[in-house]
């Protein structure tokens, strides 16, 4: 890929070449070298690869000249790489499993992926493959199930590879696509004399939470009339926050300018401005209207936590109105970490599916702000939706 390409969105991509395997011969599995010998034996066939050409083709569809755009990630040999040459799709190649693949080759490849910094981790497999990616995957980073498997009780699965296209093509198509955490389930084997296996029930066991995006749009937050009441909404938001205080305990609290970081700054106390950047010091002190020298200053003597809204219509997140928080201050946090980005659904909808803007004055920092971010939009309400920069294609 050459250096001038700006992507919309960064994909990494697992793949579990056993998948399935076990399955149409009825293993009921495929975790474990006994399981997929006795499968092969069986004439057993992985359904890896089938559902992953059926998720690329259709993203090919949904996103035309878009599916360009994409920046993939993978590793090699079946884990990813061999499928998507043979279909023309360019990715970057970061590791090679071994010759008889196993469970660490998806956790080396999981970790390997996320610290390329990757919006979206997409994984084909069943709930075996999924407790491997939740071992292995950082917390900042969604990840998304193409289900191959044999068992998936997991909540973290597309009901489909159709319908994980359409989240993807959602993502960079500025669709309200939300940000949740859905359990990572498996089977728990019982012996015969388990009375809960004597009773044919199927019992699983919870491993933890991944996060994941989900196609939504206004159901989850419908007020009066049909419609989301801003105001209602601002106030679930200023709740939210001031409930998750850990994000910004002991750091110092940038607050952004806008109607909704106002309404925060006034729940936290302070005398703050409209239009002005104020801060909040662990010690109670408050800095009002600050400047970007001010800021930078501060990030680079003491951790930071900003909170930022966008621009209605235009959608601009940095760059209009907030110049206070320049390529120094950006510089100095972790995006994901040190960064909130608040406002409502109904104002994202005025974007009318165009994305989150940036322009710092500084080209780098840009790109590698684009992909995508989580916005708070409601009391334990994210979504995810895409930021680009001022000369993204």
């Amino acid at each position: 890929m050459s250096e001038t390409f700006v992507p919309s969105l960064r994909l990494g991509l697992v793949v579990n070449p056993l998948a399935g395997i076990g399955g149409a011969v009825g293993l009921q599995g495929s975790d474990g070298e006994a399981l997929q010998r006795a499968a092969r034996k069986l004439d057993g066939k992985p359904t890896g690869q089938e559902r992953l050409t059926i998720f690329l083709a259709r993203l090919q569809r949904l996103l035309g000249d878009k599916f360009a755009q994409l920046a993939w990630y993978t590793w090699g040999g079946a884990m990813g790489a061999e499928l998507l040459a043979s279909l023309d799709v360019l990715a970057q190649v970061l590791g090679e499993p071994a010759t008889q693949t196993s469970a660490q080759d998806t956790r080396c490849a999981v970790e390997t992926l996320c610290g390329r910094k990757i919006d979206l981790l997409i994984f084909v497999g069943g709930d075996g493959t999924a407790r491997d990616v939740l071992t292995s995957i950082d917390e900042r980073t969604c990840a998304l199930g193409l289900p191959a498997g044999v068992k998936m009780h997991s909540g973290v699965f597309a009901i489909s590879a159709n319908a994980a296209a359409d989240v993807v093509a959602g993502l960079v198509q500025g669709s309200l696509v939300g940000r949740i955490e859905r359990e990572v389930r498996d089977y728990v084997p019982m012996s015969s004399d388990n009375p809960i296996a004597r009773h044919q029930v199927v019992a699983t066991k919870r491993y933890g939470e991944l996060w994941v995006p989900e196609a939504g749009g206004y159901l989850q937050h419908m007020k009066v009339g049909g419609k989301e009441d801003e105001g209602l909404v601002v106030q679930e938001i200023v709740s939210y926050f001031l409930d998750n205080s850990e994000v910004y305990a002991d750091k110092a609290l940038v607050i952004g300018p806008g109607s909704t970081c106002l309404a925060i700054k006034q729940a936290l106390g302070l005398n703050g401005t409209l239009l002005g950047c104020d801060v909040m010091l662990p010690g109670g002190e408050a800095i009002e209207n600050a400047t970007s020298a001010q800021l930078q200053r501060m990030a680079e003597q003491q951790p930071t936590h900003v909170l930022v809204s966008f621009t209605r219509h235009q959608g601009f997140l940095l760059g209009r109105g907030n110049q206070q928080l320049g390529p120094g201050l950006l510089r100095a946090l972790s995006w994901e970490r040190d960064v909130t980005v608040v406002g409502s659904r109904t104002k994202m909808a005025t974007l009318e599916r165009r994305p989150l803007l940036v322009d710092t004055g500084d080209a780098t920092l840009d790109q590698q702000l684009s992909g995508l971010v989580s916005v708070l939009t409601g009391y334990d309400d994210f979504l995810l939706y895409r930021v680009a920069n001022t000369y993204s294609p």
